[in-house]
């Protein structure tokens, strides 16, 4: 082992408040990988409640894995090891990867790889650990990876994991790896272990079936999730200053959400909403307050908490600080941009998503340009001045007046920014971030096809010349190319895993690897999906009909909009 890289992970770990270090004996096992950074990983709540939940058992033992860090390690490549032992992964008995976002797929071969652990399930043996994989971009859909790992755990953790640790700890050393496998997926709602399923094709490549490979295993995996969230606290276990979110204290408020937006995939995959008492909550803010941080809300659904502002007070009167992510611009009144202020914020997220009224319409947003304008206001009002507005482009039936309007909103907003900022130098005070729209699995557009990358540089090229001459407003954007693979990822089968191998293969050149094999993505990203067809992700049971999501979907595109209908 190299002493550099055992030096680094102690160093993280004397920075840290809140590791968990457990002798090895007879527990069970776990390497939690975070397949990017650690400033990044640690960042995330879901991977902290993971690590906390698998660690409050006397049975079991779990220490983090991260992507290495370039700006960190030494320049030669290293065995990895875990943070809390510096022990290689192929030690433990399981290697459990947080998957969030697609664009992280590729690191997980790397770290496969790197750790010495066969990258094909299909070719590990008893004495590798057993590779799991979960998170939100698996429980939508794990079929691109379906060839990397053993099994996958579909849905929240609090509601998921206790009992597959339970029958992991009673069967793992005592069954072969098949057995074991077999059994977890046969006992275990919520567990899907790909090999145990076979998938056909026709000529034209759609899915024809999907059948289980035994009698025991379900037709259809159900998506676990939690349904009282005030049973369980989700926040912050480690607090660190060496993470992008190192100043805050991170506490989990809500789940889902009732807005019903066509895009996205949290409003209907982390269906029912719930929100988290201020009771529960009161243990988190102490913990967050005792430590100097800033109380950061985390939630699809911050500004709907019924108690938010009642929330932010008492924090405030305490002396401690808000932080919240983004604002539901209806929910922005006069006391949230008071307490805003009072916070010392100096950046507003606000999400229009649509310039036009008839757009925001089509994707369910459920917001009207004058309450875009009144929001602005009142922040200007109380004094923020600097606003972070977010839109999409090539979203369904997006036509150029679209595109148009949302300059003339930006326009707008900007200058009312000017006005606000009475003619300060410096900064520019309205960024607008314009980020492509995926459609994603598990969503009424996930029948609709990817807008073709020309088509949005051209959008984006026309946004930014419009807006150049706005002194108050700097625009940044996403990568289109880069956006073509996400819905690759997002929306392939098991056969995309193929390509997954060859850009791993050949040290991530998507293009070369393209090149290489007869195989045509634009099947998955660029082709409209008929509604009758079997998708990769069908057989998950989210909890909501696919009936729902097909009328929602129809109602998007027939123009018939403003009779919206409440799912």
């Amino acid at each position: 082992m190299s002493w550099k890289l055992k030096k680094s992970r102690l160093d993280l770990l004397a920075r840290e408040r809140g590791a968990i270090r457990k002798v090895w004996g007879n527990a069970l096992t776990v390497c939690l990988a975070y397949p990017n950074v650690y400033r990044t990983g640690m960042s995330n709540l879901g991977f902290q409640t993971v690590y906390a939940l698998i660690n409050g058992r006397p049975d079991c033992l779990c220490e983090r894995i991260f992507l290495p860090d370039p700006d960190r390690e030494a320049a030669a490549p290293a065995p990895p090891i875990s943070l809390e032992s510096q022990k290689p992964p192929a030690d433990f008995d399981l290697v459990a990867f947080s998957l969030s976002f697609e664009n992280d797929y590729p690191n997980i071969l790397a770290m496969l790889a790197a750790a010495g652990i066969p990258l094909l399930a299909a070719e590990r043996g008893e004495q590798d650990p057993i590779v799991i994989g979960g998170g939100i971009a698996a429980t939508l859909n794990p079929e691109p990876l379906a060839d990397f790992f053993d099994l996958f755990l579909l849905g929240e953790a609090e509601a998921l994991l206790p009992d597959f640790l339970d029958a992991t700890v009673a069967l793992r050393r005592s069954l072969s790896r098949e057995a074991y496998l077999a059994r977890i997926q046969e006992s275990v709602p919520g567990a899907y272990g790909p090999r145990f399923y076979q998938v056909v094709y026709d000529q034209a490549g759609r899915i024809v079936s999907r059948t289980p490979l035994a009698p025991a295993y379900p037709q259809r995996i159900v998506r676990r999730f939690a349904a009282d969230i005030d049973a369980f606290a989700t926040d912050q276990v480690i607090t660190t200053d060496d993470t992008e979110l190192g100043g805050m204290f991170l506490t989990e408020v809500s789940r889902g959400c009732p807005r019903g937006c066509r895009f996205c995939a949290a409003g209907f995959v982390c269906r029912p909403v719930r929100f988290r008492s201020a009771r529960t909550l009161e243990g988190s803010i102490q913990k967050g307050l005792a430590q100097g941080k800033a109380i950061g809300l985390l939630g699809t659904a911050v500004s709907d908490h019924p108690a938010l502002l009642p929330l932010c007070r008492s924090i405030l009167e305490r002396g401690g600080n808000v932080a919240i992510g983004s604002l539901r611009l209806d929910r922005l009144d006069a006391e949230t941009a008071e307490i805003l202020n009072k916070t010392g914020v100096e950046t507003v997220s606000l999400a229009p998503e649509a310039g036009s009224q008839r757009l925001r319409n089509v994707i369910h947003k459920g917001i009207s340009e004058a309450e875009i304008d009144a929001a602005v206001d009142k922040l200007l009002e109380y004094g923020i001045v600097r606003l972070r507005l977010y839109f999409m482009v090539g979203l369904p039936t997006e036509t150029d007046e679209d595109v148009e309007a949302i300059v003339r909103l930006v326009k707008g907003i900007g200058h009312r920014v000017r006005s606000a900022s009475e003619g300060k130098k410096g900064f520019r005070r309205l960024t607008l971030s314009i980020n492509q729209f995926i459609p994603k699995p598990a969503t009424p557009f996930q029948w609709h096809p990817l807008e073709e990358v020309a088509a949005v540089k051209k959008k984006l090229r026309r946004m930014v010349a419009a807006l150049r001459g706005e002194p108050a407003v700097k625009v940044i954007h996403d990568l289109p190319k880069w956006n073509y693979i996400q819905a690759l990822l997002s929306r392939g089968d098991r056969r995309v895993g193929k390509l997954l191998l060859a850009v791993h293969r050949l040290s991530g050149n998507w293009a070369q690897a393209l090149r290489e094999m007869n195989f045509n993505p634009d099947f998955y990203v660029y082709r409209p999906k008929e509604t009758g067809e079997i998708l990769p992700w069908d057989f998950i049971d989210q909890g909501c009909e696919k009936a729902i999501l097909e009328r929602e979907y129809r109602q998007a595109l027939s123009g018939d909009i403003l009779k919206e209908t409440q799912t």
